[in-house]
């Protein structure tokens, strides 16, 4: 029996499975926007490239952790902005009490406007939060100081940037709560 093959059909196969694995390696280096896809192109490279995708999505989460500081910060200080504006009132109405031209009715209607301002002072220091995370003071009574924080900004452990807890913005904090005992 006599079996004739065909040589150059089968050459011309094997040519085809190349060109269309060459093809495909083309069209997922170009769907991926990669010249590396697997290891098998380049496999330092791909180490390489690894590790600059994983320090990279580390950087990533570095920067979004820094905006998340930057907010917090912010929440902070319109909180104590806004309480700086009702101490300045507060000034104000004590020295318009202090003067001779107000009467006794006045001077009265001064000490209930100055009480509702230092519970208008209190109330924005515990209420002021990120999160959840009282930011000044976790209640109107309470006389600990805010909280030192600690961001992450970086792929390193000491890639941090800190805040100084030392906010005590409440009356008592202040040293203003006997305002509230005003005759």
């Amino acid at each position: 029996i006599l079996i004739y093959t065909n040589v150059a059909a089968l050459t011309a196969y094997e040519h085809y499975k190349n060109n269309s694995s060459l093809f495909e390696k083309s069209l997922l280096r170009l769907s991926t926007g990669l010249r590396i896809n697997s290891a098998s192109d380049d496999p330092s490279g791909l180490a390489i490239a690894d590790k600059l995708r994983s320090q990279a999505s580390s950087i990533k989460q570095g920067i979004t952790n820094a905006n998340s500081g930057i907010s917090l910060i912010q929440i902070a200080d319109k909180a104590m902005n806004e309480q700086s504006g009702i101490l300045d009132t507060i000034k104000s109405r004590l020295i318009q009490a202090s003067s001779d031209t107000t009467t006794s009715e006045g001077k009265e209607a001064i000490r209930k406007d100055i009480n509702k301002l230092l519970i208008q002072l209190d109330n924005i220091s515990s209420q002021t939060n990120y999160n959840g995370m009282p930011l000044l003071q976790a209640d109107v009574d309470d006389t600990n100081v805010s909280n030192n924080m600690v961001f992450q900004v970086g792929e390193h452990s000491l890639d941090t940037i800190s805040t100084n807890g030392n906010v005590q913005a409440n009356t008592i904090g202040l040293g203003i709560k006997n305002l509230k005992n005003l005759a």
